[in-house]
């Protein structure tokens, strides 16, 4: 059984505790895009429901401002100062745990940006100049961790990325991976070996991507339960069974989360009607998708469209990079019985 990293803080030794979960299987956090931005940007408190030991698809690029302690990456325990940043391949399970007093918390320990490999790829495609991360990315697998002044330097630059906003934060994160791949040989520290899941439960884990990845290329149109266990190579029931397991959440239920939070990045970015929208948005009846959108979002789509685009509030059914205890998370965990 998995204990929570509020447990361990409380623990007079927590390098004792966290040894016990090298090996254990990390839960899979599941990230839906933002339809206003291109990349997930956040900080939060310590402790947090939102920390724990876990993996996730996107490369996470992580700053500890505040505490020292013990960091979990891949089979790999080491220890953490304030000031370390790091970055985290694909699939790379990791954890940080602060040495705090019982009942002790911080603020804003955390800086951290996520962003998809399909994202960094095409910005890659269509900037040459940016071929010098692909070290980089190769390197995150292992974890990659900065010293020295180049750590420095990356740790003051992370603080203004997540800060900023637009054009801005998208020019700061690529001018940090630039940081990362001139970086010194003697500033570079490779974190971990490279990682090999040893839950016994990967062809299940790998199947729940697969129906992920479905809906994913089919917001816009029929989504099938059963075709989604099909591509899995399961039952419906043991194909629901298991998604429950990895997302913390249903397939219908996230299949209407993401199709809401499409129709909010139309919403933002075309002049289409509420009822296009709602077509376009896997949705053939309008007062459904006007009662869906307002469970969600909180308001009606026309309400959500008047706004100016800085007051439209992000879908709550997505990863935001507010506070820990104003995010919401779809992280659970897909664990060996």
């Amino acid at each position: 059984m998995v204990k929570t990293t509020e447990e361990w803080p409380n623990h007079p030794n927590p390098r004792e505790i966290v040894s016990d979960y090298v090996g254990t299987p990390p839960p899979l956090e599941i990230i839906p895009p933002h339809p206003q931005r291109s990349f997930r940007s956040l900080t939060h408190d310590y402790p947090s429901e939102i920390c724990g030991w876990h993996s996730h698809p996107e490369y996470e690029i992580h700053l500890i401002t505040k505490t020292s302690g013990s960091v979990i990456v891949g089979s790999h325990i080491g220890t953490f100062e304030p000031g370390q940043i790091a970055i985290f391949g694909p699939n790379l399970p990791h954890d940080w745990v602060s040495d705090l007093a019982p009942g002790e918390s911080v603020q804003d320990r955390d800086y951290v940006i996520q962003f998809t490999d399909n994202w960094i790829r095409q910005c890659m495609e269509l900037i040459p100049e940016l071929s010098e991360v692909e070290t980089v990315l190769h390197q995150s697998k292992h974890g990659l961790s900065l010293i020295g002044e180049s750590g420095r330097t990356a740790g003051e630059l992370m603080k203004q990325a997540v800060h900023a906003k637009g054009s801005l934060q998208v020019a700061l994160l690529l001018e940090l991976l630039s940081i990362f791949s001139r970086a010194p040989e003697s500033e570079r520290q490779l974190m971990a070996g490279e990682w090999i899941d040893p839950s016994g439960d990967q062809l299940a884990q790998i199947a729940v991507e697969e129906g992920v990845a479905y809906i994913f290329e089919n917001l816009t149109g029929t989504i099938s339960l059963a075709t989604a266990a099909s591509l899995a190579h399961m039952s419906e029931a043991t194909f629901s069974r298991y998604f429950k397991r990895a997302s913390g959440i249903t397939f219908s239920e996230m299949v209407k989360k993401l199709r809401i939070a499409h129709a909010c990045r139309l919403l933002d970015s075309t002049n289409s009607t509420i009822a296009v929208v709602a077509a376009d948005s896997g949705y053939n009846n309008l007062a459904n998708f006007n009662r869906q959108f307002l469970t969600e979002v909180g308001m009606t789509p026309r309400e959500y469209r008047k706004l100016e685009r800085t007051q439209r509030p992000a879908s709550p059914v997505l990863s935001q990079g507010l506070r820990a205890d104003n995010a919401t998370v779809i992280s659970t965990g897909l664990l060996a019985k």
